[in-house]
């Protein structure tokens, strides 16, 4: 009897901070559509959104989480809930300039005297909230979580071990986050090198890789007033010109409208869970197009 050759299917799940909350709509259309995930590679916010749905926790789970979460009074009461007020505004009065004006100065102190903005406990006490403690191999659907060598610029791919610590290290966000020390290595975000980690779908088998990018609209400056300007306008620019070439490897990139949110504004999340729905019903005829395209080429390269 001929051997039956079956198609994998991957995802690549983008980083992009509250913006990846989209991805609990895409997987929930995908499940519904019975479209096979054979693996799931996630970067940041795609790894802690993968590794929940890879360990078996259904979309409507997470979103039920997502709301618990932003509505609980640890979160309220947390430095990324402040971290959220600064980047989205504050109002124009001038009690309110003020505000902004202190807290602008309060972060830049941290910047400069440790490593992170934000305590590394806070982002482990979400990651503890979605994920169960169960190391990589034990989840449900293969998982891959992307994150990035400090000190080498390499891309780690945990395979195994604590899902909870891969996860971790592949969402901390530069500058927010501190590294995670890891067997020798001092690791960050996994979207400082591969923003959707496509090619490493592919590396890990992916006969068809479906890539979830979630970045936000670029931002135009009608001018460029400080150094801080500067610098995050060509990080963007940056950032875009990798997740570009890491999406011309994959086979349908399904895109949420995620708008210019930006990547801590969880309070505003929830809604995106809509939009990440509406982008994979788009994408279906295309996902199934590839499979029937994949299914004909193995069945001729075989002699079926």
């Amino acid at each position: 009897m001929k051997k039956l050759f079956r198609k994998k299917i991957g995802l690549a799940l983008g980083g992009g901070g509250a913006r990846g909350v989209s991805h609990i709509g895409v997987l929930k259309v995908l499940e519904e559509a019975h479209i096979p995930t054979h693996l799931i590679v996630g970067t940041s916010i795609g790894a802690l959104v993968g590794g929940a749905y890879a360990s078996g926790i259904k979309p409507h789970e997470m979103e039920n989480k997502v709301e618990a979460f932003i509505a609980s009074e640890e979160f309220q009461s947390s430095a990324l809930k402040s971290l959220e007020n600064f980047f989205a505004g504050e109002g124009n009065s001038f009690l309110k300039k003020i505000q902004s004006f202190l807290k602008n100065q309060f972060y830049l102190v941290q910047m400069l005297l440790r490593p992170s903005i934000l305590p590394a406990e806070q982002l482990a006490h979400l990651i503890d909230f979605f994920l169960p403690d169960i190391n990589i191999e034990e989840c449900q659907i293969p998982f891959r979580a992307v994150a990035t060598d400090l000190n080498t610029g390499e891309i780690v791919v945990f395979s195994s071990g604590p899902l909870r610590k891969a996860v971790l290290a592949s969402s901390a966000v530069p500058g927010a986050i501190e590294p995670v020390p890891y067997q020798g290595r001092f690791l960050s975000d996994g979207g400082i090198v591969s923003p959707v980690p496509v090619e490493t779908a592919r590396k890990e088998g992916a006969d068809i890789v479906i890539a979830v990018p979630v970045d936000r609209s670029m931002p135009i400056q009608e001018e460029f007033r400080t150094a801080r300007d500067v610098f995050f306008q060509a990080s963007e620019i940056t950032s875009r010109i990798i997740e570009k070439h890491e999406l011309e490897g994959a086979d349908v990139i399904i895109r949420p409208s995620v708008k210019d949110l930006h990547w801590t504004n969880f309070s505003r999340a929830i809604d995106l869970v809509k939009e990440g729905e509406k982008a994979a019903y788009a994408s279906l005829p295309t996902i199934k197009a590839k499979q029937s395209i994949f299914s004909l080429f193995t069945r001729r390269l075989h002699g079926r």
